[in-house]
């Protein structure tokens, strides 16, 4: 599917359901509210989203907590769990998608090398889907790829 029916598929189902979704991004920087947003309607289903880029921004919106961002690093499964659970409090939506990850050039390690993207979705009430990726490319193709992803695991979920 690709994205501009797949984004057209999630704005319908979720519309159907009277359910709203919201983003937290980090290293998709605003790419996955575009997807919403580049569609009309969305206002039914997208009341917003916040990119979190620095951590100081995680921690003081997302409630992201320092110890995890010490002990794991913005770029963890434990920080995107934080992620969703701070953008379904803000936004009050039914539905969240956080990303984080290293889209490059550097920044990257052996731990954690240029294209690794944690991806959660969480709906208000059960438990966060997060999974772990290693995308292969440029920063634009990294970020683009997550985007897609995202946009799977939402629709996966619904």
């Amino acid at each position: 599917m690709e994205f501009q029916s797949l984004n057209v598929w999630i704005m319908e189902t979720l519309k159907s359901k009277n359910k709203k979704v919201t983003t937290a991004e980090s290293c998709t920087g605003g790419l996955l509210a575009y997807q919403f947003t580049s569609i009309g309607g969305a206002s039914d289903i997208y009341e917003g989203g916040i990119i979190s880029y620095g951590n100081e921004i995680k921690h003081r919106y997302l409630k992201v907590k320092n110890e995890s961002l010490k002990k794991y690093g913005a770029v963890s499964a434990i920080v995107v769990e934080d992620m969703l659970l701070g953008a379904l409090e803000m936004f009050g939506a039914d539905y969240a998608i956080a990303t984080s990850g290293i889209a490059g050039p550097g920044g990257g390690s052996l731990d954690k090398p240029v294209g690794t993207v944690y991806i959660g979705v969480q709906e208000v009430g059960k438990k966060p889907s997060i999974e772990k990726f290693l995308f292969a490319g440029d920063r634009r193709g990294i970020q683009e790829q997550s985007c897609k992803k995202a946009l799977e695991i939402l629709a996966r979920n619904l």
